[in-house]
Order: structure tokens, then C-alpha cells, then sequence
């Protein structure tokens, strides 16, 4: 068994055709405490999509679900947070926030979230 990881899952979403949302529910399969941020109000499986950067704790693996230009407004949240990780999911890749990420410690990991589970890697 793995070690449990409380992720943080930034682009959720309500719709289950979403990659974000399949992560949420796959993370909560492999017992992985999850919270999360979207544009618009809803639940997935009991996980409250918080519209606001609240400040978390004890994040170990920020999974980002957004494109590069809307990370810009998140760069100094996820560093305020102390991650150990940052998981950008195909089409997330974005060089100048590993910089960034990595200047603070914060290791960068470039891959599917949902493969990661799949194939315990996570």
C-alpha cells in the first residue's frame, strides 16, 4: 500500500467527462485525502469544489487541471501551500512554473494523475 498523499485538485469539475473529476474520484479510491478548486460550486463524491484559494494543510501533491495561462494567478498559492509535489496532467505542461516551483524546493512531476494511480506510481 502506498503512502497516503492529501491532494490538492486544481480545475475540478461536476462534469464526469472531465479528467478532473475522474482524478478526485480515483484519488479517493486509493484512500488519498482530497480537496478542490474550480470555477463553478459542486461536490464530486463528498469533495466540496471550493471556488476560493483557501489555505489548505499538510498539502503533499498539488494535481493541476488548468492550462499554463491560467496557472499565472495560482503561482504564489501553491507555493504558499508547501507542497511536496506538483503533478502537471497532459496539456498543463508549463517550464517557467517548474522554475518557479522548483526554486521553492517543490518538485515537479510531468504526467497523467490517473495513470500515476493506475499504475501506482502515485
Amino acid at each position: 500500500m502506498s503512502t497516503i498523499k492529501k491532494t490538492l485538485v486544481i480545475g475540478a469539475s461536476v462534469n464526469p467527462e472531465r479528467y478532473a473529476n475522474r482524478a478526485v474520484k480515483m484519488l479517493l479510491q486509493h484512500n488519498h485525502p482530497v480537496v478542490a478548486i474550480g470555477k463553478q460550486d459542486g461536490t464530486i463524491d463528498g469533495v466540496k469544489i471550493e471556488k476560493e484559494k483557501l489555505p489548505f494543510q499538510d498539502i503533499d501533491t498539488v494535481t493541476l487541471y488548468v492550462n499554463p495561462v491560467h496557472q499565472k494567478e495560482y503561482y504564489d498559492y501553491i507555493i504558499s501551500l508547501k507542497p511536496k509535489r506538483v503533478v502537471f496532467n497532459p496539456g498543463t505542461e508549463n517550464p517557467e512554473f517548474y522554475s518557479l516551483l522548483e526554486q521553492h524546493n517543490i518538485s515537479v512531476d510531468v504526467g497523467c494523475t490517473l495513470v500515476m494511480l493506475t499504475t501506482n506510481q502515485y
